[in-house]
C-alpha cells in the first residue's frame, strides 16, 4: 500500500499546520518568559474543552488505536470495558478526587505523596513513573504507531520510528503542557472523525453497499461470540477479561489508578481553571470515552470478514485503511499519526514535568524558574531518544501489545492504588505503610504470576489490590499515632459537584446500564 500525492498532501498539511498552531497558542506576550507553572501546568488556565479532549488526547493513541483494535479482532466487543468502564471512572475522579488534588495546588502525584507521606515515598514513585512512561509508554506508542506508518507507506519501522518521535519531540518541547492540550482539541476531533469513517467504509463493505447497520447486523449474525461484554469461564479469551471482573473487580483498580492518579493524565485537570471548569472537562472525556469502542474496537472486529488471515492481530487497522479511497486514506493515516503525536506529546510533558519537580527540585531547590524549564526540556529530550531505541527490543515480539501493556502495568498498579485512596481519605495511614504497600503490589503480583499463572492478570490485580490495602491498613494501625499536622488538605474539602455534573453522570450510568444489558 502506498500513500498518493493527495494523500501525502493531505497529511503534509496536517503536520505543518499543527506544528504551527502548537507554537502560536503556547507564545508568550511581550517580555514575559515562560516559568514552571506556565510551561508544566499551562499557567493553571486550562478551559473545560481542552482539559477534556486533551484527557481523550493523551489516552487513545497507536497503542490503543492499534492495540485495542487487534485485541478486537480475537476478543471482541468485550475489549471495550476498558472505554466503557472508564467513562464511569471518570465520573468518580471528577467528584471526589479532583477537589482534593486542585485544593492543595500541587503539580505531580508524587509531590501529592511526599506532603501526605514523606519524601521516600515521593522519590520512589517519581522513579517509577519515569521509568514506566520512558519504557512502556512512550515505547509502545512510538513502536505500533511506527508499525502503522510501515504498514501504510512502506517505511522501514526504525526510520518511522525516529520520524515520529523527532517530530513529537518538536511538537511539544517549546511550548510544554499549553501547546500539547490547546492543539488536542483538532487532533482528537480529526481522530474521532478518521475512526467514525473506517468504521463506516468497514460496515458498508461488509454489506455490499447495503450500509452500515446491515454490516453491523451481518457481524452481529456471523461472529455473536465476537459480541459478548461478559466473557464466560470456557471462552478462550477468558484469561484477558475475566467475566465479571470487568465490572466487579480487577479492572476497576487499573481504572481508577489511570484515570486518577496517573501524572499524565491527571495533569491535564491540575492545570485547570477551577474544580468546576476541570468538572466539566471531566464530563466531556467521559461522552468522548463511550464513543472509542465504536472508533477503535468495532474496525477490529470488522477486520474479521475484511482481512480474516491476518499474521498479527495489531496488523488488523492497518490493513482495514488499506481499503481506503485516496483522500480518504490521507485523512484517517492522518487521523491516525495525530493520536500517536498527541499522545507522546503528553507523555514527553508529564516526563520534564516529574523529573524537574519531584527529582531535580528537591535537589536544588534554589533553581531559577528558567532553569527548570531548560532542564525540563533536557529531561524530555533522554527520555524519548531512549525511548526510540528501546522500543524495537521490548515490542517487537509481541503480537497483542495492548493485553502485554495491560498486564505489565498490573504489577504496580494496585499499589498505587492503595496508597492514594489511603492517603486521601484514611488520615490513619502512615509513610512506613505507604512504602511497604507499594513494594508489596510488585513482589505479590510476581509470586502470583509465578506461583498461579493459570490466574488471570484482572483477578490477579484484584487480589494484590485487597493484600496491599490489608496490609497498610495493619501496619498503620501497629505504629503510633501521627501527630504531627499533614502537609495536605483532606479535611473541610468540597465534594458537591453543579446539577450539569450530576445529569451528565446520570447519563453516563443509563447508556452503560443499557450497553452491557444488549451486549451481556
Amino acid at each position: 500500500m502506498t500513500l498518493s500525492t493527495l494523500d501525502i498532501a493531505i497529511v503534509a498539511i496536517y503536520a505543518v499546520g499543527i506544528f504551527i498552531l502548537a507554537q502560536w497558542v503556547s507564545r508568550e506576550k511581550g517580555q514575559h518568559e515562560k516559568n514552571a507553572q506556565d510551561y508544566f501546568l499551562a499557567s493553571r488556565a486550562l478551559p473545560w474543552w481542552a482539559i477534556g479532549t486533551s484527557l481523550i488526547a493523551a489516552n487513545i493513541s497507536a497503542e490503543q488505536i492499534i492495540g485495542m483494535s487487534g485485541s478486537g479482532y480475537v476478543i471482541g466487543l468485550g475489549i471495550a470495558s476498558y472505554e466503557w468502564m472508564a467513562a464511569l471512572t471518570l465520573i468518580i475522579v471528577g467528584k471526589y478526587f479532583l477537589p482534593i488534588f486542585l485544593k492543595n495546588g500541587i503539580y505531580t502525584m508524587p509531590e501529592f505523596l511526599e506532603k501526605r507521606y514523606s519524601p521516600a515515598v515521593r522519590n520512589v514513585m517519581a522513579v517509577f513513573w519515569l521509568g514506566v512512561y520512558v519504557f512502556v509508554n512512550l515505547t509502545s506508542i512510538l513502536w505500533l504507531g511506527a508499525t502503522a506508518v510501515h504498514t501504510v507507506t512502506g517505511v522501514e519501522i526504525q526510520t518511522a520510528l525516529i520520524a515520529i518521535g523527532i517530530f513529537a519531540g518538536a511538537y511539544a518541547l517549546y511550548g510544554g503542557l499549553k501547546a500539547v492540550a490547546l492543539t488536542d482539541v483538532i487532533q482528537v476531533t480529526l481522530l474521532v472523525l478518521g475512526g467514525l469513517l473506517i468504521s463506516y467504509i468497514a460496515l458498508d463493505r461488509i454489506s455490499d453497499g447495503a450500509g452500515v447497520f446491515a454490516g453491523f447486523n451481518l457481524l452481529l449474525t456471523q461472529f455473536p461470540e465476537k459480541f459478548d461484554m461478559i466473557l464466560s469461564a470456557d471462552n478462550p479469551n477468558y484469561k484477558d477479561l475475566p467475566g465479571l471482573s470487568v465490572l466487579l473487580g480487577g479492572l476497576w483498580v487499573m481504572n481508577v489508578s489511570y484515570w486518577g492518579f496517573n501524572q499524565y493524565i491527571i495533569q491535564r485537570a491540575l492545570a485547570a481553571k477551577s474544580v468546576r471548569e476541570a468538572q466539566k472537562g471531566i464530563v466531556l472525556a467521559a461522552f468522548l470515552k463511550l464513543l472509542m469502542p465504536l472508533i477503535i474496537v468495532l474496525p477490529g472486529i470488522a477486520a474479521l470478514v475484511l482481512a480474516p488471515n491476518l499474521a498479527r492481530p495489531d496488523e488488523a487497522y492497518p490493513h482495514l485503511m488499506a481499503l481506503l479511497p485516496t483522500g480518504i486514506l490521507g485523512l484517517v493515516f492522518a487521523a491516525l499519526v495525530a493520536a500517536v503525536i498527541a499522545s507522546l506529546g503528553s507523555k514527553i510533558n508529564s516526563i520534564a514535568t516529574i523529573f524537574t519537580m519531584d527529582l531535580y527540585r528537591s535537589v536544588r531547590p534554589q533553581t531559577s524558574q528558567r532553569d527548570l524549564v531548560r532542564i525540563g526540556r533536557i529531561a524530555a529530550v533522554i527520555g524519548l531518544i531512549v525511548a526510540i531505541f528501546s522500543a524495537r527490543p521490548l515490542l517487537g515480539s509481541f503480537d497483542q501489545a495492548f493485553q502485554y501493556i495491560q498486564e505489565f502495568t498490573g504489577f504496580f498498579t494496585p499499589g498505587i492504588c492503595v496508597i492514594f485512596l489511603l492517603g486521601m481519605f484514611w488520615e490513619r495511614t502512615t509513610a512506613a505503610a505507604a512504602l511497604v504497600a507499594a513494594i508489596a503490589s510488585a513482589a505479590l503480583s510476581l509470586a502470583f504470576k509465578l506461583a498461579l499463572p493459570e490466574v488471570p492478570f484482572m483477578n490477579r490485580v484484584g487480589y494484590v489490590f485487597l493484600l496491599c490495602f490489608a496490609i497498610a491498613i495493619v501496619l498503620s494501625l501497629l505504629q503510633p499515632k501521627r501527630t504531627a499536622a499533614l502537609r495536605v488538605e483532606l479535611k473541610d474539602i468540597d465534594y458537591s459537584t453543579s446539577r450539569g455534573f450530576n445529569i451528565a453522570a446520570l447519563i453516563v450510568i443509563a447508556i452503560l446500564t443499557f450497553l452491557y444489558w444488549r451486549f451481556w
